[in-house]
């Protein structure tokens, strides 16, 4: 029989459990279910009591690794941590969410168990043996894999699963003691963008991609570049959108073409860029070519706004495509959500 243990960790305040975590949990709690086997939720947080009482309904058991050598991210601390939390729990099927923190000690982790590991799982399948789902080639190939080898570990992508949610309750959590390692690496901060300058923002519900046409001559015959960045920041500013671009878009800036200075190749959406997974997701100023719709795989509301009545997301790639002038558009939707804020 299986044993599964879900590992997840706390956010930035130290005792709420990320999403990510939150997602891989609801993984957890869905294939233990279908295999009819034992289900254990191992904790990283400085408190791993207050971060677990969202999982007291779980029926799971809890294990937790707490203080405050786990508050911050560090290979060293972690690597132990994760290591302990899967000995205590004897697991043969590891799964933790694929965030940086635990994308980065996770390979090592199960080379010390003698496992094995794969990544970017986006579903869990099976009844009697275990198969999991994951993109290859820009996410255009999908394959199923399946091991014998235990441990497995699985780095869960974000946003597959629905979050687990509860009312906190009292967790009964069982400490799992850790062997710290000699650490020669302190965490004295982070430094990070201020929050009007971020642009990429995983978390957000709605993903804002710019085409193109942001920067190609409007109909009096002039390039309005510099207003269109004002349109595209007013609106990410006023709704927390993540942005995106495609690729012909940030390539022009080597072209010597007028640019969106906000944009780099980290905002590009598509087979050779990300495939993010919002809730919504707009598009302005852009066909909708297939390379580009690629990394749209994974919106679940799309809407358009492109002059071409016959352009790609007219073809049955947007659910929803307004044939206008993104320029006025995104000028009178800025202007209701300032009117709404005030």
């Amino acid at each position: 029989m299986e044993t599964i243990l879900v590992l997840a960790h706390a956010d930035e305040t130290g005792s709420a459990l990320t999403r990510a975590s939150l997602e891989a949990v609801t993984a957890g709690l869905e294939l233990a279910a279908r295999l009819s086997a034992p289900v254990t939720i191992g904790i990283l947080a400085a408190d791993a009591a207050t971060a677990a009482s969202v999982l007291a309904s779980t029926g799971a058991r809890l294990l937790a690794v707490s203080g405050e050598a786990f508050a911050q991210a560090r290979y060293a601390t972690d690597a132990a941590a994760c290591e302990a939390l899967c000995r205590a729990a004897q697991a043969t099927i590891v799964l933790a969410p694929g965030t940086s923190r635990f994308t980065r000690v996770a390979a090592g982790v199960a080379h010390r168990l003698g496992g094995f590991i794969d990544t970017h799982i986006t579903a869990l399948s099976g009844t009697e043996t275990v198969e999991v789902s994951r993109w290859f080639y820009r996410q255009r190939v999908e394959a199923v894999l399946s091991r014998d080898a235990r441990p497995w570990f699985l780095l869960l992508d974000a946003g597959t699963h629905v979050a687990f949610a509860a009312e906190p309750a009292t967790a009964q959590v069982e400490q799992v003691a850790v062997q710290l390692p000699e650490i020669h690496t302190t965490v004295s901060g982070f430094r990070a963008p201020a929050e009007d300058a971020q642009t990429i923002r995983p978390d957000a519900k709605m993903l804002f991609v710019a085409g193109a046409g942001w920067t190609k001559k409007q109909p009096d015959g002039q390039i309005h570049a510099a207003e269109a960045g004002e349109l595209i920041l007013g609106f990410l500013h006023a709704t927390s959108s993540s942005l995106g671009s495609s690729k012909s878009l940030v390539d022009q800036g080597g072209e010597g073409e007028p640019v969106l200075p906000f944009l780099t190749h980290m905002n590009q959406i598509g087979q050779t860029g990300a495939t993010p997974r919002h809730a919504k997701g707009l598009s302005t100023c852009c066909h909708g070519e297939e390379p580009h719709v690629v990394g749209w795989r994974f919106i679940a509301d799309r809407r358009a706004i492109s002059l071409d009545p016959n352009c790609g997301w007219t073809r049955g790639k947007a659910d929803v495509v307004y044939i206008a002038d993104a320029f006025p558009v995104m000028a009178k939707v800025n202007a209701l959500l300032e009117a709404k804020k005030a």
